[in-house]
């Protein structure tokens, strides 16, 4: 019995680490949904949801992402409520967030992405966790451009420094593309941000602004009216980061 109920187990995570694996966008095509208020509506509670752990990570002074760091940021990306489990040896994660992109006079509309991957390596239990990723350059700005971006592939990633001022701890990650930022919700043993793979949440974007990811991205004019609570993270942004 005991050999039975295990390999009911690694089925279940194998199955898991397969569907999370697979590029967000794949995901997405597999789920066809024609409520466009449906979507907006949820769109609307995902970028609220995204700002809301933007803002409370930068309501704490000495543990905050440092202003010098997010003037010199090409994007910021919050992906809220990030879920991840595993069992074993296998494991898997996905989520959905917004980005905003510094554009001229200020950041873009929040463009609606997808965080998905699967992580093998001793880890056991499931936990959800807030990302918060700066995007330092016009490489790694240039991945989010195209259909899927792979953390760790062409553009390098590093954990990125708290506090007020950065000092000799951003030495480090001057040369990164990427730096990421996370607060977990529960215990989870295992890789973080190995092969995680972002890309357009396309649906969603066309939902609320009739536009794809990389339109706001490049800053096209948006010819709909935008709800506020959508808004929320670049004003935020433009209140940290003034360049």
């Amino acid at each position: 019995m005991r050999l039975k109920s295990y390999e009911h187990l690694t089925k279940c995570a194998l199955a898991l680490a397969l569907a999370l694996s697979l590029p967000a966008g794949a995901l997405g095509r597999q789920k066809k949904s024609g409520d466009v208020a449906k979507e907006q509506a949820a769109a609307r509670k995902q970028a609220e949801k995204a700002a809301k752990v933007f803002r409370e990570i930068m309501s704490v002074r000495d543990k905050a992402i440092p202003r010098e760091l997010l003037e010199n940021a090409e994007a910021v990306a919050v992906f809220p409520d990030v879920f991840k489990a595993g069992i074993i040896l296998v494991g898997g994660r996905g989520g959905r967030g917004i980005i905003s992109r510094r554009i001229p006079g200020g950041w873009s509309a929040p463009a609606f992405f997808k965080i998905g991957g699967g992580s093998f390596g001793p880890q056991i239990g499931a936990s959800s966790t807030d990302f918060v990723l700066l995007f330092m350059n016009d490489g790694a700005v240039k991945g989010l451009l195209e259909d899927k971006l792979e953390l760790g592939g062409e553009v390098s990633v590093a954990a990125g420094p708290f506090g007020r001022a950065t000092g000799a701890s951003t030495n480090a990650t001057l040369d990164a593309g990427i730096l990421t930022y996370s607060r977990s919700k529960g215990a989870f043993v295992g890789a973080e941000l190995k092969g995680v793979v972002i890309d357009p949440d396309n649906e969603r974007n066309e939902a609320m602004y009739g536009l794809t990811a990389r339109d706001l991205l490049l800053g096209i004019v948006i010819k709909r009216p935008v709800p506020s609570a959508v808004r929320s993270l670049t004003l935020q942004l433009a209140r940290y980061s003034r360049k």
